[in-house]
């Protein structure tokens, strides 16, 4: 069975909302506007491109990263694993040529399905709702947080407000920066 981690770059307040400034969000650009930038927090970034075996996103985040991670030297490890996309609604004309193999999942049981195959991790980078309806259906194996000194309030959350039974996660790895940024990797307890 694959392990399937999710990576956030998150505020202390669990807002996941346009790390990178993504158009339309108050804050956006969070993870570089006034935090001093210090390389060895980032390590893991380089550390899941190298160990990952596929790659998911939600619809959003695929349109978004597919217009620009296939051409950037820092992600060119993700356009060699075979990328799969959670939507209703894309379809195969959606999706870009100039990214590898991509595929389609009409379901969270086609998500289950996958986890269920050979290969390594499957890492799923932005997709916040996405992120949601994985660990309410106990499909998140672990957690890759970079956790932001900052109160954003407003915006796209990481975890769903879904009433259900405490989720128990054990911390396997995390480091302080001096920057402030926490590295929190988190397994999922079962």
């Amino acid at each position: 069975m694959r392990t399937l981690i999710s990576s956030a770059f998150i505020s202390l307040d669990g807002v996941v909302d346009s790390p990178g400034g993504e158009p339309g969000y108050r804050n956006s650009g969070w993870t570089f506007k006034d935090i001093e930038f210090v390389p060895e927090a980032f390590e893991i970034k380089g550390r899941e491109q190298e160990e990952a075996g596929a790659m998911l996103l939600g619809r959003t985040s695929y349109q978004a990263f597919s217009q620009v991670w296939p051409d950037m030297a820092d992600f060119a490890r993700y356009k060699t694993l075979p990328k799969y996309v959670v939507s209703t609604t894309l379809t195969d004309d959606d999706l870009v040529s100039n990214w590898g193999e991509t595929t389609i999942l009409r379901s969270l049981d086609e998500v289950a399905a996958l986890k269920e195959t050979e290969g390594g991790p499957i890492i799923v980078h932005g997709s916040a709702a996405l992120n949601q309806a994985l660990s309410d259906a106990g499909l998140v194996d672990r957690y890759h947080l970079l956790v932001f000194p900052l109160l954003l309030g407003a915006g796209k959350r990481l975890f769903s407000t879904t009433d259900k039974d405490a989720q128990k996660l054990k911390l396997v790895e995390h480091e302080v920066y001096s920057n402030g940024l926490q590295k929190q990797v988190l397994d999922v307890v079962r």
